[in-house]
């Protein structure tokens, strides 16, 4: 039998190839080996939106090959990856390659370890028509949005602009941010705490709480002063003590979102960097012997499903490396959210009994940090939970009025570390005194405790925070927007569309950003709207599963989107193009005085005088946007040498080419030379020196008084004469010694050169 199992990358069929025998050749496809064309929307809005598709462009030689493979072959297996972006393109393969159904076999796997693979190949299925048409959906409500939007944004507001139904949901995320940021009023409040003793003489903080009725807001500098008033020579006695004992659980298996959060907390992996690493750990490492291994399941998944013998492999790790007393009395299982596709397995690793440390010399810095936790997270959520005793002390302070003032101090013991043994918390950004986790010295009831200071602070409340990557990953997953693959790609776009940009690890919507947020607002609010994106999500879902028919959904879609884009266009004809504010620098033109600002030219952003076409000044950006003025360089005046033109000084300058010779008054007396290299020969037609010069391409030797002799040699000549013909001896790149004549074919000795 001779069978052709296709995937997608090249990495992936290495990997399964290793699992196969002889019988099996393997072959990548590298993605889609067909799309919507670009240079048209390629879907006819009149014909129940059906897709016009094409062969990309550049793939017609491996179209060629699966083909050739697919006709020798007795049976086809389409072993794309195990989502809606992998069925749409086991289909696109079946299409284009005219595979009949009893020869062509769609097989998926969550992990590519050797059974896995196995059990896909002896259980193949028919291609799952309702997940492409869910994945068809998705693609052709994207180009409908993208090809129709982005002329009508190119001529109203600036070329080149480009708009997309998830990205404009993520910007507008962004840009709602930033204008609660600047909204945000704050206000004051006081902090009062104190800095007591027991009586071994520990020191710790207790917090102020008010009295023993009611909490007190110290709301301005007056509240705090008229309580440390009534403090003064009051008596501080521990009044009571409360001792509780509590469990803390381990967090689920990652799926996708949470593992691009995690990575960029403890990492500092952007989404990107997580799942390019994440594809290369899932798709197989070489770990020696000729074995290749997929490490961790599939990485693009919602779901926190385990399956059974992935739960008895951690259970066995667990009581071999920590012992019966970390395993629970059962194996975990967790819930997974509602709107959970489920078609997968949470990520973890393929084999937990492989650890980091045994397979870290096989990999990256990179993909052993990101094994790594992902090892220790699933480990970790099959173990006991975490027993933790919260001691809470509360403290009267008995005033010279009579008033009795309530203070609180908590702290945290660890009684058994259960899964934090494997898998630490990771402490929120503030402090343990303000985290309520201080460390508490032994202590009594009625003891009476030493006051060393009362520390008040005044404190503002805080805006909300910019989003990062890991907050706008977890917004958009709370909200109901994209899907696990989308995230990253999302994030991404907008970005490199300059939408929103980034400072110190957060973003901020640009200007650009904001104008073309406002214009979708105003004029496509459903598909800016954040309830109607994500019933949008849950459609293709229904149509992944067969209960909506994809096009009445794109019917729905599109005879309201149409509406809204004639209204929009209307209405600009009416009002006219939108002035686009410039972005401004710190910066003044050297020239005239007028600050600078940012414009946009086909190697990125610089910075360029508003006053242009009067003045063309422009300057370089550096990487934090700033100009960065090139340093005033020093002209180099050659002596004893005067331009022939104008009799100023000549100087040596710096273009594109190098340094060269140029008049002083440069560029209003336009003389120019280069700069030559004499060589110690003579021409011997002219008898002039022979000079080094230089073209676009290499370097080469002439005369100096070229034009009038154009005599040249490419290779440099050495002052010495062939002794059969009489012409220059040269140098050869190899460094041996020759004629210059191409007649003549004499080549210097070892022993002539002694």
């Amino acid at each position: 039998m001779s069978n052709l199992v296709i995937v997608e990358s090249p990495s992936k069929a290495t990997t399964i190839k290793s699992f196969l025998g002889s019988g099996y050749k393997v072959i990548a496809c590298q993605g889609h080996i067909r799309d919507l064309p670009k240079s048209s929307l390629g879907v006819d809005l009149e014909h129940n939106f059906e897709p016009k598709y094409i062969n990309i462009r550049g793939k017609g030689s491996l179209i060629a090959e699966l083909k050739k493979e697919a006709k020798n072959a007795d049976k086809v297996f389409l072993a794309s990856d195990p989502d809606r972006e992998g069925e749409a393109i086991s289909w696109h393969l079946s299409r284009v390659l005219g595979l009949e159904e009893k020869k062509g076999g769609r097989i998926s796997f969550n992990e590519i370890t050797k059974n896995a693979v196995k059990t896909a190949i002896a259980n193949p299925r028919p291609i799952d028509m309702a997940l492409v048409d869910s994945q068809q959906t998705r693609r052709i409500l994207d180009r409908i949005v993208g090809y129709k939007l982005s002329p009508l944004l190119w001529k109203n507001v600036q070329n080149g602009l480009s708009a997309g139904r998830v990205q404009s949901v993520a910007t507008r995320l962004v840009v709602d941010r930033e204008k609660e940021i600047r909204a945000f009023q704050p206000t004051e409040f006081w902090t009062l705490a104190a800095l007591l003793s027991t009586p071994a003489g520990k020191e710790f903080t207790a917090r102020f709480y008010g009295s023993a009725r009611k909490k007190a807001a110290l709301k301005n500098s007056a509240d705090c002063d008229a309580v440390l008033k009534l403090l003064e020579n009051a008596v501080f006695t521990i009044k009571k003590i409360e001792t509780t004992t509590k469990k803390k659980h381990p967090q689920p298996p990652f799926t996708t979102s949470q593992l691009q959060q995690e990575t960029f907390k403890r990492l500092g992996f952007s989404t990107k960097t997580t799942m390019r690493i994440a594809q290369s750990l899932y798709e197989g490492v070489h770990l020696g012997k000729r074995e290749e291994h997929g490490l961790i399941t599939y990485m693009r998944t919602d779901s926190l499903r385990v399956s059974a013998e992935a739960q008895e492999s951690a259970r066995q790790v667990i009581l071999d490396r920590y012992g019966a007393n970390f395993y629970p009395a059962k194996a975990r299982v967790y819930q997974s959210n509602s709107s959970s596709q489920d078609a997968h397995e949470a990520i973890r690793p393929t084999d937990p009994a492989r650890t980091p440390e045994s397979v870290k010399d096989s990999l990256t810095s990179e993909q052993y940090r990101l094994y790594k936790l992902i090892w220790e997270r699933f480990i970790a959520s099959q173990m006991q939970s975490a027993e933790i005793e919260q001691r809470t002390v509360e403290i009267e302070a008995a005033c010279a009025d009579g008033a009795k003032l309530l203070f609180r101090a908590s702290g945290e013991t660890v009684r058994f570390a259960g899964f934090q043994k494997v898998y630490g918390e990771l402490r929120e950004e503030k402090d343990d005194e303000d985290s309520g986790k201080v460390k508490l010295p032994p202590m009594a009831e009625n003891d009476v405790l030493g006051l060393k200071a009362l520390l008040p602070k005044q404190n503002f409340t805080q805006p909300p925070r910019r989003y990062n990557e890991a907050s706008l990953v977890n917004a958009l997953e709370e909200k109901g927007i994209g899907r696990p693959s989308t995230y990253s790609p999302t994030i991404e776009t907008i970005l490199a569309r300059g939408y929103i940009a980034r400072e110190k690890k957060m973003f901020v919507p640009t200007k650009l950003g904001e104008v073309t947020n406002e214009i979708m607002e105003k004029h496509f609010p459903t598909v800016v709207d954040y309830e109607f994106t994500a019933n949008l999500e849950k459609k293709l879902d229904d149509i992944a599963e067969g209960k909506e028919n994809y096009v009445e959904i794109l019917g729905d879609f599109y005879g309201e989107f149409k509406r809204l884009l004639d209204q929009a266009e209307a209405e600009f004809a009416e009002t006219g193009k939108v002035a686009l504010p410039a972005e401004t620098l710190d910066a003044v033109c050297p020239k005239c005085g007028r600050t600078m600002i940012v414009k946009n030219g086909r190697f990125g952003k610089f910075a360029a005088c508003p006053g242009y076409p009067e003045c063309k000044t422009t300057m370089p950006l550096d990487a934090a946007g700033k100009v960065s003025a090139p340093a005033e360089e020093k002209e180099e005046i050659v002596d004893g040498e005067t331009c022939p033109q104008c009799g100023s000084p000549i100087v040596k300058k710096k273009g594109r080419y190098g340094v060269f010779l140029a008049c002083k008054n440069y560029p209003e007396c336009r003389y120019t030379r280069q700069i030559v290299k004499e060589v110690g020969v003579k021409c011997p037609k002219c008898g002039g020196e022979i000079v080094e010069k230089h073209s676009r391409k290499s370097t080469f030797y002439g005369c100096s008084h070229y034009p009038e002799c154009r005599f040249s040699l490419w290779d440099l000549p050495i002052g010495r004469t062939c002794p059969q013909c009489g012409s220059l001896l040269v140098k050869k790149k190899n460094g041996s010694i020759a004629c210059s004549s191409k007649e003549c074919k004499y080549k210097e000795t070892a022993e002539e050169k002694k």
